[in-house]
């Protein structure tokens, strides 16, 4: 009896008390699958009828640990795409490893693609499917609670998936019978259920449940039952003592301190010294030397170098590469890549860096190579040291991206392969493709200590085989611009920055450009020109005629250009690590979209760094990688064997300004170069910084400082409030700075009444109980003058101007002394194409701000001595500014003479200072001076009140916004600062190009001919715009049909995706070619104003892949068509 008590508690020990609980999770960032909620209501009622309890939800917020901890098992029931951050992730790893149940249903297989744990946890990865169809499912394990109340072969309709990635560790329940259906690609092993103990947890995966008949479906109930009770286990506590994952530190603990900022012209790669002083090269020549210890940056040294800003020549030239010796304290030798300005070649040298200069005549030249500087572009350029001391230098493959002019058929942004006479540098064969060419390779070579060097084992060739460089370690790049070396496993890492095709031409050219970052564990070929990304081939191409020849061929690729003067069988083609496009990458979603230019980062390693200043554990072993362009740092976990696993994101909130390079300093810390965001030359934004971590307390973050008044008469009472964030929640004190008065409070509010006039800034500093300050965050008031309210009424719709119909508007402005002037009163009305750039109106900017500056004036002592245009005790404004209205540096000059006083620029008497006046009034009041002779100066205001009859050219209609524009400025009489209100409304056009429309689901974006459409949607998608739909009476849909032969069904929802009705319509497909125009007549709810609108395609007849592209979208008022229109543009009074 008591040995079966005792075995009775161990057997229960750990166990959770009551009722197993479960966390159903549907969360979609892909397709929505509409039997989600029949998924959701089945899993209730099973909790209800078999003892557990069921939470659901969408929100990843509860993949955190202490939310995870009270779930037995965790089902993602038909998610798509990438649904968790990388802490979540983190967190439910975590939470499986501590022993943990998941349940996949369906769409699960289709979600977290870059994400290759999760990969393992389902088991497979979602590879396409048929159209639903029936089919027959054979049951392999009879005996598991999953499948023993089903047939041996069991017939049903369902949508069938296809997968990838099958894990050889699952424990198969269910397999398709692919001869009863159509459109299956696993074969003979095609299972669709199975199970599987994984890392401590348990995962259990069904592809079936894509119809809503399936949630009412008894078998299919008992079998997700089944499947349920597994996942869930005996329901015992968690143990987080087995874990091995890490937490990902939270990004408030990195911080980004700038070291210098605003003094670099064009910065290429950097080098950080032994005592934390850093190199900094310029493609210009300039060797530049921050001092770690005085912050100041200097210039150490200059190499006379070829360089130009002309993208016909090689703008990418000049001083490319730096990095120091692994034994630079013993030896003070630095390598640098340069292009000298006398030979056309591209040189590599060590220099001898001592007492903070650069020894010019201890130059030892190690290797050199031709570079044709005619035409850009690619230089490569980037230098790194192995863990074996070798030196690896990338080279770019000196050949154009750009079309060649005058002939009929031309590159387009694929693979340059032009290999007529004459046209060489259309040919990247005889440079990247080339082993006798040094060019679009990675050399990597032993330096001796003479300067000469050696060839280590391991290159891609011999040194005696002919027709080949033995210095080449890899060859096949494009433009390989920033390398590492992994300082453990001597791996290189690349970012290689591709072609520029947008779309893919795969019967006649081949695919669309990718970016890729690399990894080389040997020496390889990795394919360009004749391939790109995952190994994609390119056709061969006759630029005589324009007629395609067969792909390369990835295994046996092939070099047979006249202008190779290497061996014709290359080296097998070696897929990249990682690749992205233009637009949506569906390998690596976390990459987003636009412009690209991928660069490789170090690989970290903790237990090489100093412990007090290293980061965290967690991001040991993981590569950092950098987008120029998009301006984001990931970093990258690896399996043990290098493999690919995972992507995240690394201080995505942080701005950075086009990222040039990166490095990890002996601090364990990173430094990071800011190229900045102008091309070819100095940014105020080009930088040095350093990335510090916080591993301990952190100081509080300001994240809003706030007035309830900007300004005010005398006297004028303001208060102020701070919000602050403090991830500790310690006790915080205020310190408030007004005009060098501080003042410290318990609380995060202030009032303070000023009583003289004048600007006045309202500083903050924000300090918590360890003595960790926030910095400083400010606000300007004025005190003696109020800002004018303006209001422009527009009644009627408040999102579309129709072209024809008049558009009435009236200005009304309130000021402290309810006197109106309509002289300082400035209307205007323009055409911004684009949504985007509606904030970007300049001409009114303008406008206004000469308005400020003629009030800034007479109420200055200024109008004593000048009159506008006529010569008093000094010259007329007007002559001012005839005399240096083309003078590019007036603005300065006149505002400096102003605040400084002096003669000489306003005729013979001397003017008096002005030091009490700021330089941003002073500015405007130049500004306004030099309007006078202005030829744009003749723009008059609108009325305050009129209407406006809109016309916009026919190119321009679908994204045109209309923008009226009204600013007042009050005068605040003598010894006051006048100050100017303003208010704008914007009008788009209500035709409406979609790529206008930021929110879509089940979309793809396409570009064809300069032309962008969304390709309509696999199954289901919507697009999603806040809209005011006064007067509107239909939608119409403009779509290019390129094939397909379906229809799909379409709706108007308001408020949520599954909201009020308000219209619906059928879009039907027919000839190839054809345009297809559709109105949806809607009902708009009395009194609604703007309000989210979802146009919702459904497909409910397939028509083949070839899916329509969707071109506009037309908001047609009432009792108009979609095509008619009013013809002239004029400005009525009233």
């Amino acid at each position: 009896m008591l040995l079966f008590a005792a075995l009775f508690l161990f057997a229960s020990c750990g166990k959770r008390d009551g009722d197993p609980r479960i966390l159903v999770f549907s969360k979609t960032s892909g397709y929505h699958h509409t039997a989600i909620a029949d998924g959701n209501t089945a899993f209730v009622e099973l909790g209800k009828k078999n003892g557990f309890a069921v939470d659901t939800t969408t929100n990843a917020a509860y993949f955190q640990e202490d939310s995870l901890k009270k779930y037995a098992a965790v089902v993602f029931l038909s998610t798509t795409g990438d649904v968790l951050n990388h802490y979540q992730e983190a967190d439910f790893q975590r939470y499986i490893q501590a022993g943990g149940g998941f349940m996949g249903v369906h769409a699960a297989t289709d979600t977290e693609y870059d994400w290759g744990w999760y990969g393992r946890l389902v088991g497979a990865y979602f590879n396409g499917h048929p159209e639903q169809q029936q089919a027959v499912v054979r049951v392999t394990q009879e005996e598991n609670d999953a499948t023993a109340h089903l047939p041996k072969e069991w017939k049903r309709k369902d949508e069938w998936y296809n997968f990838k990635n099958l894990s050889k560790d699952v424990k198969v329940l269910l397999t398709l019978d692919e001869k009863s259906y159509k459109g299956g690609t696993n074969g003979a092993n095609h299972p669709v259920a199975w199970y599987h103990d994984f890392e401590g947890g348990r995962s259990f995966y069904t592809a079936l449940g894509h119809t809503e008949e399936s949630y009412k479906d008894p078998l299919f109930l008992q079998h997700l039952l089944g499947g349920l009770q597994y996942a869930m286990g005996d329901n015992k506590e968690l143990d987080f003592e087995k874990v091995t994952a890490l937490r990902v530190p939270e990004e408030d603990r990195f911080v980004k301190t700038v070291l210098t900022k605003g003094k670099f012209t064009e910065p290429t790669e950097m080098t950080i010294l032994p005592n934390l002083d850093v190199l900094v090269a310029q493609r210009r020549g300039e060797l530049m030397l921050y001092n770690q210890g005085n912050g100041s940056l200097q210039q150490a040294g200059f190499l006379d170098v070829y360089h130009t800003s002309s993208s016909s020549e090689n703008a990418e030239e000049g001083l490319m590469g730096l990095a120091k010796d692994p034994d630079f304290k013993k030896n003070n030798f630095i390598y640098l890549y340069y292009s000298p300005a006398d030979t056309s070649v591209n040189r590599l040298s060590r220099f001898v860096f001592r007492n903070n200069k650069l020894d010019m005549a201890s130059e030892k030249i190690i290797l050199q190579l031709y570079s044709q500087r005619q035409i850009c572009c690619h230089t490569g350029g980037s230098i790194a040291f192995g863990p074996d001391n070798l030196l690896y230098l990338s080279t770019g493959d000196n050949s154009t991206p750009f079309d060649e002019k005058g002939q009929t058929y031309t590159n387009q942004g694929y693979a340059p392969l032009d290999d007529r006479p004459g046209h060489e540098k259309y040919d990247a064969r005889r440079t990247s493709g080339n082993t006798n060419d040094l060019r679009g390779k990675v050399i990597r070579i032993k330096v001796k200590e003479d300067g000469s060097y050696e060839i280590p084992k391991g290159n891609l060739f011999p040194r005696n085989q002919t027709k080949t460089r033995p210095e080449i370690y890899t060859m096949g790049h494009r433009n390989p611009y920033r390398i590492s070396v992994d300082p453990k496993n001597g791996f290189l890492y690349w970012g290689e920055v591709g072609p520029d095709a947008k779309t893919d031409s795969l019967a006649t050219r081949g695919p669309k450009g990718y970016d890729e970052v690399n990894q080389a564990r040997k020496a390889g070929n990795f394919g360009w020109p004749l391939f790109v990304a995952n190994n994609y081939a390119y056709h061969r191409y006759n630029y005589a005629n324009g007629t395609s020849g067969e792909t390369f061929n990835p295994a046996k690729p092939v070099n047979d250009s006249p202008n190779n003067t290497g061996i014709v069988n290359l080296p097998a083609a070696q897929p990249a690590f990682i690749w992205y496009p233009y637009d949506a990458s569906p390998d690596f979603p976390q990459v987003g979209t636009g412009g690209r230019n991928a660069m490789a980062g170090p690989v970290y390693y903790t237990d090489l760094l100093p412990e007090k200043t290293r980061y965290a554990e967690y991001y040991h072993g993981k590569l950092f990688i950098y987008d120029w362009i998009r301006d984001w740092i990931k970093v990258v976990s690896m399996k043990e064997n290098g493999d690919f696993d995972k992507m995240e994101p690394f201080m995505e909130n942080e701005k950075f300004a086009a990222i040039m390079d990166m490095e990890v300093g002996p601090d364990g810390k990173l430094y990071i170069l800011e190229y900045g965001k102008g091309w070819f030359t100095g940014n105020p934004d080009a930088a040095l910084s350093r990335v510090d971590y916080l591993s301990g307390n952190r100081p509080p973050k300001i994240t809003n400082l706030t007035v309830d008044r900007q300004s005010g008469l005398l006297p004028f009472t303001v208060n102020a409030t701070v919000e602050v964030a403090d991830p500790e929640k310690d006790n915080l004190k205020y310190l408030w700075t007004i005009n060098g008065l501080k003042k410290l409070t318990d609380t995060p509010q202030l009032e303070h009444t000023f009583t003289r006039a004048g600007d006045y800034d309202i500083q903050v500093e924000v300090i918590d109980s360890e003595k960790a300050t926030s910095g400083n965050r400010s606000v300007t008031v004025y005190a003696g003058n109020e800002q004018p309210n303006v209001v422009v009424a527009l009644p009627g719709n408040q999102s579309f101007y129709f072209e024809g119909t008049p558009i009435r508007y009236q200005v009304h402005v309130a000021t402290p002394g309810g006197q109106v002037k309509p002289e300082n009163l400035f209307v205007s009305a323009e055409y911004i194409e684009g949504k985007d750039l509606a904030g970007a109106s300049m001409g009114h900017q303008v406008a206004s701000a000469t308005l400020v500056g003629r009030t800034l004036m007479e109420n200055s002592d200024c109008k004593g001595c000048h009159k506008i245009d006529e010569k008093s005790i000094g010259p007329a404004y007007v002559d001012v500014s005839k005399r240096y209205l083309k003078n590019p540096k007036a603005t300065s000059h006149l505002t400096n003479k102003i605040i400084k006083g002096g003669g000489g620029v306003w005729g013979e008497n001397a003017m008096p200072a002005h030091p009490d006046m700021s330089e941003a009034d002073a500015r405007q009041i130049v500004s306004w001076i030099l309007s006078l002779a202005s030829p744009t100066n003749t723009k008059p205001s609108l009325p305050a009140r009129g209407e406006i009859v809109p016309r916009v050219a026919e190119q321009k209609k679908e994204n045109t916004v209309l923008k009226v524009t009204a600013t007042y400025t009050h005068e605040g009489g003598t010894g006051l600062k006048p100050l100017m209100g303003s208010n704008a409304v914007q009008l788009r056009s209500n035709r409406v190009d979609v790529s206008e429309f930021k929110q879509v689901k089940g979309f793809t974006s396409r570009d064809s001919s300069g032309s962008k459409f969304l390709v309509f949607p696999a199954n289901e998608g919507w697009i999603k715009e806040t809209l005011d739909l006064t007067d509107i009476g239909s939608i119409d849909l403009a779509a290019v049909n390129s094939g397909y032969l379906g229809t799909y069904a379409v709706e108007v929802r308001i408020g949520q995706v599954n909201g009020q009705r308000i219209g619906s319509g059928r879009m039907a497909f027919g000839n190839k070619g054809q345009i297809v125009s559709t109105s949806i007549p809607i009902q708009v709810p009395l009194n609604l104003r703007a309000t989210d609108v979802y146009i919702i395609f459904k497909e409910i007849k397939g028509g083949g892949n070839n899916r329509p592209l969707l071109k506009t979208v037309t908001f047609t008022p009432e009792g108009r068509s979609a095509g008619s229109s009013v013809v002239l543009s004029k400005v009525n009074k009233q």
